[in-house]
């Protein structure tokens, strides 16, 4: 048995941190009090921060985990004790080559093929984990598993196949549904489709997360198609990395988006502390293109208006989106450039570069987009219902986003300490209590009796991330201890090497 004696006690719940002892006992938070145990290995936490793990509930890390053996370090190196997988309606399960192939700027490859999500549960339950995992079916990689890519409804043996899937995937353990509708074949699904899909995911308890159509000039509708889907289906709703895009839109964007969430009621959001994001470049391609060796329409296309498309070409500019990962062994000098830099490099528009990294890399660029205000960043984190997120990419790549490695200290570093936002006792809850609460994680998020012991010990004016958009793949700085059930998975920013993560489910 181990006892924290002395620290400052951050709960996760928001409310006023306390100096307590907390009591460790196979895995499991034993006590909180005045604690005094003969033969108990004691940690000296006076004058040091004791809060629950960070749950970041929109990490891509669904193949790192089962794949890569240094996962666990840029997660735990931060802070997070129990990441989510299946974001965005982008995951390896069901597996075809062609979802492989899709995901593959945003996840990373392997070799993987599992059945269903059941499926893939099934392997993530009997891998050892250094932090606690949990899953979203996600309805993407679903809908393109019945029907492939690209337009056309599903018949309704294919809708049928797509609601068991969601079904048997939430009674293995997921947490829910995730859908990514700006994202191929999603943007052609049709809403009686979602909302077959959700009422699949809801019938079990699962909640839904949706990367929304628009978060640009349509940023109001797409909020308004996502609550109708939600309401339909009476399923409990969260809009991922909830922000407005668009030079045009920055400092009003927000408001009508703002009071459709708080009218609907039952919506959460949540948010990443930067002021870029990241995706693949096909994302940027408008939909009327179908050809990208057909330079002159690809360039009326991509700087012009689409209706239902945020076109974020024509938004932001090329000098605003930032390539981060190629295949290309040759493409690679381009890391780290903007897309009118990497084109003035070597002499051409930045439409033709992108016609000609689409065709050598099979679509398969990672891109960063400058496309938010740090004042409008700075109000969604506010929200009282809005948490903390990631949005970590895998796909690979000399310069990823910095926040891979740095989210959850950033928002200590700079959102309380520097920019004073908000108490750290509000981020600290934003981090666990808040996202435990809309994932159904009744064990975990919480610095109480009974919880799992998922448990952080750091001074808060030195804990910090250091990765930036320049040098993204910098660790942060200042965590003593950090606990994943029961365990020391960190000692004074260094790993311990231990596994004693779990499948996270609800209780």
């Amino acid at each position: 048995m181990t006892v924290i004696k002395n620290g400052k006690i951050i709960d996760g719940t928001g409310e006023k941190a306390y100096t307590a002892d907390m009591l460790i006992e196979d895995g499991i938070i034993a006590d909180i009090g005045k604690i005094d145990i003969e033969g108990a290995e004691i940690i000296d936490a006076k004058g040091k921060c004791v809060t629950p793990g960070f749950i970041d509930a929109h990490r891509h890390h669904d193949i790192a985990v089962l794949y890569d053996e240094n996962f666990g370090e840029a997660e735990l190196r931060q802070g997070i004790t129990t990441a989510i997988a299946g974001n965005c309606g982008l995951a390896p399960a069901p597996t075809t080559p062609e979802i492989l192939d899709y995901i593959e700027p945003c996840l990373g490859r392997a070799d993987c093929n599992f059945i269903s999500v059941a499926d893939y549960i099934t392997q993530l339950k009997n891998n050892d984990l250094p932090l606690n995992v949990g899953v979203l079916c996600a309805t993407g990689s679903i809908t393109a598993a019945v029907k492939g890519y690209g337009k056309g409804r599903m018949t309704e043996e294919q809708l049928r196949k797509a609601c068991k899937w969601i079904e048997e995937g939430v009674q293995a353990g997921a947490l829910g549904l995730s859908c990514g509708i700006m994202y191929d074949p999603e943007c052609y699904t049709a809403e009686e489709e979602f909302v077959a899909m959700a009422k699949a995911a809801a019938k079990h308890g699962g909640y839904l997360t949706s990367h929304i159509r628009g978060e640009g000039n349509s940023l109001a509708k797409s909020i308004e198609e996502i609550i109708r889907i939600a309401k339909k289906a009476d399923i409990s709703l969260n809009i991922s990395h909830f922000k407005v895009t668009g030079i045009k839109n920055w400092g009003k964007g927000l408001d009508e988006a703002i009071e459709l969430i708080e009218k609907a009621g039952n919506v959460t959001v949540d948010c990443y502390p930067y002021i870029a994001g990241s995706t693949t470049i096909m994302s940027l391609l408008p939909p009327t293109v179908k050809n990208i060796h057909d330079c002159e329409f690809l360039k009326k296309e991509i700087y012009r208006e689409h209706a239902d498309w945020d076109n974020m070409v024509s938004s932001i500019g090329f000098e605003n989106i930032g390539i981060s990962s190629v295949m290309c062994e040759d493409d690679r000098k381009f890391c780290g450039m903007n897309m009118k830099e990497a084109a003035d490099f070597v002499g051409i528009e930045p439409h033709v570069l992108m016609s000609e990294l689409i065709e050598r890399n099979n679509g398969k660029v990672g891109v960063i987009l400058y496309s938010m205000a740090q004042s409008d960043v700075n109000r969604v984190l506010s929200l009282p219902y809005c948490s903390v997120i990631s949005d970590s990419l895998y796909g690979g790549g000399d310069n990823p986003h910095p926040r891979l490695y740095g989210s959850f200290p950033r928002v200590i570093r700079k959102c309380v300490r520097e920019d004073k936002l908000f108490s750290l006792e509000t981020a600290v809850r934003k981090m666990t209590g808040m996202p435990a609460d809309r994932l159904g994680l009744r064990d975990r998020g919480y610095l109480k009796k009974g919880m799992k012991a998922d448990v952080l010990i750091f001074d808060e004016k030195k804990i910090s991330d250091k990765a930036t958009f320049e040098d993204a793949k910098q660790y942060c700085v200042g965590l003593d201890k950090v606990i994943v059930n029961g365990v020391i998975a960190v000692d004074k920013d260094r790993l311990t090497g231990t596994k004693a993560g779990e499948f996270a489910v609800k209780e």
